[in-house]
């Protein structure tokens, strides 16, 4: 791709993301630039990622092509003012924020912009993000596929309406922490009957795994694959029993519920 990419904000997700493209080859370390409030940060990801930082945010703007807002969202009013001058004709601006819609981007830039606005989440750290993104109608086809190209080289990505943006964080963005927090409960439950921490930890993130996996590669109902592994009878459907007595889905989904009107909140 023949395109400069720059970051503003380089924390933990911003990495994960910088990792992926220089990964996959989508551009080379010299076609990649981004800032951070700190020197600290800006040596960390020379030293890491050999691409160039610096606590210079106009500059990263310049630069950039594809100019990734890889920051929180009560920033952007501040970071928009300050580089809005200096950003490319053409470039495609990302926000990675939730409750930042593309209106509002749009608006505090004050001019036509071509926008992208994702939902990432963590597991991109190890190539396994899903991001779910949306556009404003004004990149071409061969923009397009760029975005895609970029999103797609730290895990997977979906294309939907931004109508449903804002719930998005309650079923990929922040699920991964109600995930580890199973994870965790799984492990517990292992200890507890004296398999080792370390073990236990393993067996139950692995088992985890697994099973997304199949969602994934079989297609079939998750509803279908829980069944199979429930004999008459067993140990597995009297666990399924005590989970659904305990309101187990009932409790995941008044969760999602907070998560959508928290995340709906950041956009008002």
């Amino acid at each position: 791709m023949n395109k400069k990419i720059g970051f503003i904000g380089c924390g933990n997700m911003a990495q994960a993301i910088l990792g992926g493209i220089l990964e996959s080859g989508v551009v080379e370390k010299d076609a990649i630039m981004a800032s951070a409030r700190s020197q600290s940060t800006c040596m960390k990801v020379e030293q890491e990622f050999g691409v160039k930082c610096t606590e210079d945010n106009p500059a990263v703007a310049a630069f950039s092509d594809i100019l990734f807002l890889s920051i929180k969202p009560d920033q952007h009013q501040t970071v928009i003012s300050e580089v809005k001058d200096h950003v490319k004709e053409n470039a495609i601006v990302v926000t990675i924020a939730a409750g930042i819609t593309m209106e509002w981007l749009e608006a505090q830039f004050g001019r036509t912009l071509k926008v992208v606005r994702t939902m990432p989440n963590t597991p991109s750290l190890v190539g396994e993000g899903m991001t779910a993104y949306c556009v404003n109608g004004r990149l071409s086809d061969g923009e397009m596929d760029q975005i895609s190209s970029v999103l797609r080289s730290f895990g997977k990505a979906e294309l939907v309406d931004e109508t449903l943006m804002d719930a998005i964080p309650a079923v990929s963005g922040s699920s991964p922490a109600y995930a580890f927090m199973f994870i965790e409960a799984l492990a517990d439950g292992a200890v507890l009957q004296g398999i080792p921490r370390k073990q236990a930890y393993e067996l139950a993130a692995q088992a985890v795994l697994g099973a997304a996996k199949m969602v994934l590669e079989t297609g079939k109902h998750p509803g279908e694959l829980k069944d199979a592994v429930c004999s008459p009878g067993g140990a597995t459907i009297e666990a399924v029993a005590s989970l659904e007595k305990s309101g187990f889905k009932g409790s995941v989904l008044t969760a999602m519920e907070a998560c959508f009107r928290k995340t709906r909140s950041l956009g008002e």
